[in-house]
């Protein structure tokens, strides 16, 4: 399931022995899984501190837990501590942390839905703004609602056109147009307000 280096092995007891703790253990947790947003939480931890559902893995002198909800997205990791001449590094691969896109044969809302939350919304947040899906009708019509920054937005337009229908179109056969639900005279923190477009 995870694969833990003896490095890593090594560098966890010291830092264990270092605290002088009794049954103090390291608990690896997924943040914000099966997201573009998804990353690993690694921290210290005692019988006190566990739900009661973590998977415990038995390693030389401690024991990681894996928090139950983050078994599906953390199978198949790999911890490693690399030593280098100006000290460590502790690197942790998850490959499935950020969840799997659905297969083609997964409905068009479920492909879209993936194609918003990791392609389209990383790129909208370097602009503080975000869409959700508000509808995904049967003749394949994505109905958007914008927010954060691309509420009230000038530009709003040209991202709908350019960015996000051409990306679904590409990514999500199916989608035959893409239209904006959102009352955009009500936004009050717009990245570029619509009189300066």
């Amino acid at each position: 399931m995870i694969n833990i280096s003896e490095s890593a092995q090594t560098h966890f007891r010291k830092l264990i022995e270092r605290e002088s703790l009794p049954g103090l253990g390291v608990r690896l947790s997924a943040v914000h899984a099966g997201t573009s947003r998804a990353d690993v939480r690694l921290e210290f931890a005692d019988s006190g501190d566990l739900q009661g559902d973590e998977w415990a893995i038995d390693c030389e002198g401690f024991t990681l837990w894996l928090d139950a909800s983050s078994v599906p997205y953390l199978d198949g990791a790999e911890i490693d501590y690399e030593v280098r001449a100006t000290g460590g590094q502790l690197q942790i691969r998850a490959p499935k942390i950020k969840g799997e896109a659905p297969p083609e044969a997964a409905s068009l809302v479920e492909r879209v839905r993936w194609v918003v939350e990791h392609e389209v919304n990383p790129q909208l947040a370097q602009h503080r703004g975000h869409v959700t899906v508000q509808e995904v009708t049967a003749d394949g019509v994505v109905v958007l609602r914008f927010g954060g920054g691309c509420h009230g937005c000038g530009l709003v337009d040209v991202t709908l056109k350019q960015g996000i229908e051409k990306t679904l179109m590409e990514k999500a056969p199916g989608v035959t147009a893409v239209r904006d639900a959102t009352d955009h005279d009500t936004g009050d923190a717009p990245y570029m307000p619509r009189d300066a477009a």
